[in-house]
C-alpha cells in the first residue's frame, strides 16, 4: 500500500473517532487540546469516516457463522477426475474487531497431504460496497485475496493467487450458501493449469456443532 494512502486511511480513522467522541459527549483529558477539524474538513467528512467504520447488516450477516462447524467434503484433482477424494474438517468462526470482521480457522486431514490448517479474515467494506477476504494455510506461502458479492443467501467470492505450476496470477471462484441456520454448503471452482478447463475443485457441507 502506498504511504500516502495508508496515511489517509489512518487519518480518516483517527479523525472519525474524534468526531464520534464529540458527538457522544466524551470529554478530553485536562492536559489535551480540544479536538478540531483539520483545515478544509467538514463535519460531513467526519461523518463519512464514521459511517465507513460502522458495522451494519452485512457484517451481522457474516456474524451468523460464528461458532464451530463440522465439515464433510470431496476434492477433485482435475476436470477428468471421476474419483474424488473425501475428507472431514473442523471450522471455527470468531467475530473480531467489535463485529467488523470474522476470523475463520479450519483444520482437517487431507488425503495424501497430511494435516491441513488454514485461517482467514472476512468482512464487508462499507466504502467499496463489497465483501473482502484473505486466506493463508500451511500448504502455501502466498496470501490469497478475494472480493465477494451476495445474492439472497449465497455469497460468491472471486479469489486471486499465484499458481505454482504456471507461476502466473489465477482466479478461483467460491460459492458459499446458507442452507439453514445450522447448515452451509461451499463449492470451489477453478481452471486446470494444464488444459485451462474450468472444473469443480472441491465441495463440502458444514454442520453447526
Amino acid at each position: 500500500m502506498q504511504r500516502n494512502k495508508l496515511f489517509g486511511l489512518l487519518t480518516c480513522g483517527v479523525l472519525g473517532l474524534g468526531a464520534f467522541a464529540i458527538g457522544a459527549g466524551f470529554s478530553q483529558p485536562g492536559d489535551q487540546p480540544e479536538f478540531e477539524l483539520p483545515k478544509g474538513w467538514t463535519m460531513e467528512d467526519m461523518m463519512a469516516c464514521i459511517e465507513a467504520g460502522t458495522p451494519g447488516e452485512q457484517h451481522a450477516w457474516l456474524a451468523e457463522d460464528v461458532g464451530t462447524w463440522s465439515g464433510k467434503g470431496s476434492m477433485w484433482m482435475g476436470p477428468d477426475d471421476a474419483n474424488p477424494m473425501t475428507f472431514e474438517s473442523t471450522m471455527t468462526v470468531t467475530a473480531i474487531m467489535d463485529g467488523r470482521y470474522i476470523r475463520t480457522e479450519m483444520e482437517g486431514e487431507m488425503p495424501g497431504m497430511g494435516m491441513y490448517t488454514g485461517q482467514g479474515v472476512s468482512g464487508y467494506d462499507n466504502v467499496a460496497g463489497r465483501f473482502v477476504s484473505n486466506w493463508i494455510d500451511n500448504h502455501s506461502t502466498g496470501i490469497m485475496n478475494g472480493t465477494g458479492a451476495k445474492s439472497g443467501d449465497t455469497l460468491t467470492w472471486t479469489f486471486e493467487y499465484m499458481c505454482p505450476i504456471t507461476r502466473k496470477p489465477t482466479k478461483m471462484r467460491e460459492v458459499y450458501r446458507i442452507v439453514d441456520a445450522n447448515t452451509r454448503k461451499m463449492e470451489m471452482h477453478g481452471a486446470d493449469p494444464k488444459s485451462g478447463k474450468q472444473y469443480k475443485m472441491m465441495e463440502f457441507t458444514l454442520t453447526r456443532r
